[in-house]
């Protein structure tokens, strides 16, 4: 992973900050992407990969508002500090979790997880415990808050 935003290309930078919100609901957002930033689809698509690759993003998509698209719930895990990256490994690949991040805590890595009902995320939050050979807490959500997740890159290529 990059050490800063300085260490990214000005289309990484661009495609990190200018599209954490608000994206083209299109049937061809790369390529409206494109157009707005002055470069091919093919460039677009190829930085995103490369980004993907080097672990900075790792996915590009929706994120909806919990509860609204199938059923989702927020899990935490106790897991040893030597095993924490290859956890968070294990539970990154299921393509039901949109993130995972690690927090200074007894249960030290959280992550969410959203499927299409509920008998399809406990298979999935059970999958994911015999993966990882950690048990996890599942917190489904009681009361809705929204907090925006993005935030400005800051740097001086970025106008």
């Amino acid at each position: 992973m990059a050490d800063s935003i300085n260490d990214f290309s000005p289309l990484e930078q661009h495609l990190l900050n200018d599209y954490q919100r608000d994206m083209s609901l299109s049937v061809t957002p790369y390529a409206d992407m494109a157009k707005q930033l002055g470069v091919s689809e093919e460039k677009v698509l190829q930085s995103i990969k490369s980004l993907q690759e080097r672990g900075v993003i790792s996915r590009v998509g929706p994120v909806f508002r919990p509860n609204r698209i199938g059923v989702s719930t927020l899990a935490a895990m106790a897991v040893p500090e030597h095993d924490l990256e290859c956890v968070a490994r294990i539970i990154s690949a299921f393509p039901e979790v949109n993130h995972n991040y690690e927090r200074e805590h007894e249960y030290n890595i959280w992550f969410v997880v959203t499927a299409s009902s509920k008998e399809h995320l406990d298979i999935v939050l059970h999958e994911i415990e015999q993966h990882a050979e950690y048990p996890l807490m599942s917190l489904p959500m009681l009361d809705d808050y929204f907090i925006d997740l993005g935030f400005k890159l800051k740097t001086s290529a970025l106008r």
